[in-house]
């Protein structure tokens, strides 16, 4: 089957069922695993080009709601007859989801039950370890500057938080996207801040803009030099790939215990790729 993907999750999707091999194109910001470089590009996630992917004659397109705004693709797919899935996951479950229905639709149920159950397994080796810690950490997530915006209640990085031993201090309100005030923040006294400002590499990043702000200097989080600087290729995407990003926060809140867990083996999805 020849396989479109217009969403970086998405992509990253059908690299977890093993079947990158069928994609012909993707989108602009489809950036792993590296063999997408040398697939056709179709434009930004926001912006695709339906001519092209129209000419390209997919057997599927593998379509998104997870950002804000991508409603127009799946609106024009839609008036063109292409054959799609939309997917809109908002939590670890949602993504175990999304493995078999897209699995399903290509004929290849088994394998996708047979990899949800490796996801599924190393989700439940963290969540028997996160039940025994007490000592929490509190963590703002910044994935948005000018305004704020947080993910809430309704949203894999609150999940995230709790299996990695700590807990989103916008974890309460039932949203999936929270903006909050600046003074909003400072009264939840994060302990950590995780910058992961989404479309936005690491090295463009700067916790000196965090630092500069008013009151926010007597955040615990900026006292004690707790700004993490997080690839959100491994955070705001989502995709299995999370499981990477829950690897490295766990082993930054609380390595000793969850050391025999991080080692390497456990997941070797991440090994081999």
């Amino acid at each position: 089957m020849n396989i479109i993907s217009i969403c970086p999750s998405n992509t990253e999707l059908c690299t977890f069922l093993g079947i990158e091999e069928h994609l012909v194109a993707v989108d602009d910001f489809s950036d792993w695993p590296l063999s997408v470089k040398d697939l056709p590009r179709l434009g930004p996630d926001l912006s695709i080009n339906m001519d092209q992917v129209e000419k390209l004659m997919p057997d599927l397109v593998l379509a998104s709601l997870s950002v804000p705004g991508m409603e127009k693709n799946v609106e024009e797919l839609k008036r063109r007859n292409i054959p799609h899935i939309v997917l809109n996951p908002q939590s670890l479950d949602d993504i175990a989801a999304d493995i078999i229905q897209v699995g399903r639709a290509l004929g290849m149920e088994a394998l996708a039950y047979d990899r949800v159950r490796a996801y599924q397994a190393i989700l439940s080796s963290f969540k028997e370890v996160s039940q025994t810690i007490t000592n929490r950490p509190s963590l703002y997530w910044e994935w948005w500057p000018k305004p704020l915006f947080t993910p809430g209640q309704v949203n894999w990085l609150t999940e995230i938080s709790h299996l990695a031993g700590g807990e989103n201090v916008f974890g309460d309100v039932e949203l999936a996207s929270v903006q909050p005030s600046h003074a909003d923040v400072i009264q939840r006294a994060p302990e950590y801040i995780c910058m992961a400002w989404v479309g936005v590499p690491q090295r463009k990043m700067q916790p000196s803009l965090i630092k500069k702000r008013e009151g926010w200097q007597e955040l615990e989080a900026v006292k004690n030099d707790r700004i993490l600087v997080l690839e959100e290729s491994l955070y705001c995407r989502p995709s299995p790939r999370l499981i990477d990003g829950l690897i490295k926060l766990a082993n930054i809140l609380h390595p000793e215990k969850y050391q025999h867990l991080t080692a390497g083996g456990l997941w070797p999805w991440q090994e081999n790729h």
